[in-house]
C-alpha cells in the first residue's frame, strides 16, 4: 500500500508539471480591487522603479510584495474624496511629458551610425591633428625660492631626485618620489609647462615659481603623441554621434514649434521655492 501510495503521488507531480503555464503578458490580470484590474504590466512598471538593493530579492518575494503593495495602493487611491492636489496634478502631467519624451530620445539613440559616418567623424576629429609630444616629467614643490635652490644644488652635486621629493615636496606627489607622469601641452600652467619643453630628457631645472610654489622639475621622458586607433575610439564616437543626433532633432523640434515665454517674463525665479503655491 505504502508503494502504491508513492507511485500516485509521483503521477500526481508529472501530471502536474505537464500543464501548460498560463500564458503571460503585460495585460495579464494579476488582482482586481472593487474592479480595478492590476496587471502583470503595472507590477513590472512597479519593480523598475525599485532601489537597486530592492531588484535584488528573489522573484517570489518581489512578486508577493508588489502585488500586496500595488492593492493597498489602489484601495487607497479609491478612498480619496475630493480633487486632488495640484501638486498630484502636475506631477502626474511632468511624469507624463518626461516619460513620454524619453521615448523619442531612445528611439533616436537606436538609430543606427554607419561605419562610413563613423570613419568620416574619425578622420575629422582625429586625422588632422598635427603632432604633438607627451612629456614625463617629476618635481619637487617647496614654498621658497631658497629652499628650491638649495634643492638644487644637492641634485647637482649628485642626490637622489626621489628620496628628495618624497623627503621634502609640500606637494601630492612627493609621496611617490615627484613623479608627475605623462601629459600634454595644456595640462600644466604655462610657466611649468614652458620649463618642461625646455628641458633636455634627465636635466633639472633651475627652480621655476607658479602660483603653487617653487618647482624643481625633471624631465624623465618625452615621446611622440599619435592619434588613437579608430577601434579605440570606435563607441566613443558612436555616443557622442548619437547625442549629437538627439540635440540636433531637439534643437529642430523647438525651432518648429510656436513656443511663448513671454510669460515668463517678470516672474521672480525664486517662485521656484514657494510649495506652499501647489496647496492654493
Amino acid at each position: 500500500m505504502h508503494h502504491r501510495l508513492k507511485f500516485v503521488a509521483a503521477l500526481g507531480v508529472a501530471w502536474t508539471l505537464a500543464l501548460p503555464v498560463q500564458a503571460q503578458d503585460a495585460s495579464t490580470v494579476v488582482a482586481t480591487v472593487d474592479g480595478t484590474d492590476i496587471t502583470v504590466g503595472h507590477m513590472i512598471v512597479a519593480r523598475a522603479s525599485l532601489p537597486e538593493q530592492y531588484q535584488q530579492l528573489p522573484a517570489e518575494i518581489l512578486f508577493t510584495g508588489i502585488l500586496d503593495q500595488l492593492i493597498q495602493q489602489t484601495v487607497l487611491q479609491k478612498s480619496f474624496q475630493g480633487t486632488p492636489p495640484a501638486r498630484v496634478t502636475l506631477s502626474i502631467e511632468n511624469e507624463t511629458r518626461s516619460l513620454i519624451a524619453g521615448e523619442v530620445v531612445e528611439s533616436i539613440l537606436a538609430q543606427p551610425v554607419s561605419e562610413d559616418t563613423l570613419r568620416t567623424a574619425y578622420s575629422e576629429q582625429y586625422g588632422q591633428e598635427a603632432p604633438s609630444e607627451e612629456y614625463n616629467a617629476s618635481h619637487i614643490l617647496v614654498e621658497t625660492e631658497e629652499e628650491a635652490t638649495a634643492i638644487k644644488a644637492e641634485l647637482d652635486a649628485g642626490a637622489d631626485f626621489a628620496a628628495t621629493a618624497r623627503e621634502k615636496s609640500t606637494g601630492p606627489s612627493g609621496p611617490g618620489g615627484g613623479v608627475l607622469g605623462w601629459f600634454s601641452t595644456g595640462a600644466m600652467v604655462k610657466d611649468f609647462e614652458d620649463a618642461v619643453v625646455a628641458l633636455d630628457i634627465g636635466v633639472v631645472s633651475d627652480p621655476v615659481q607658479t602660483q603653487f610654489g617653487w618647482h624643481v622639475i625633471r624631465l624623465n621622458e618625452k615621446r611622440a603623441k599619435s592619434a588613437p586607433e579608430f577601434d579605440a575610439v570606435r563607441e566613443e564616437l558612436e555616443i557622442s554621434m548619437r547625442q549629437e543626433a538627439v540635440q540636433t532633432e531637439i534643437d529642430t523640434l523647438v525651432a518648429g514649434a510656436d513656443v511663448d515665454k513671454s510669460g515668463s517674463e517678470g516672474v521672480d525665479p525664486s517662485v521656484l521655492s514657494r510649495f506652499e503655491l501647489l496647496e492654493d
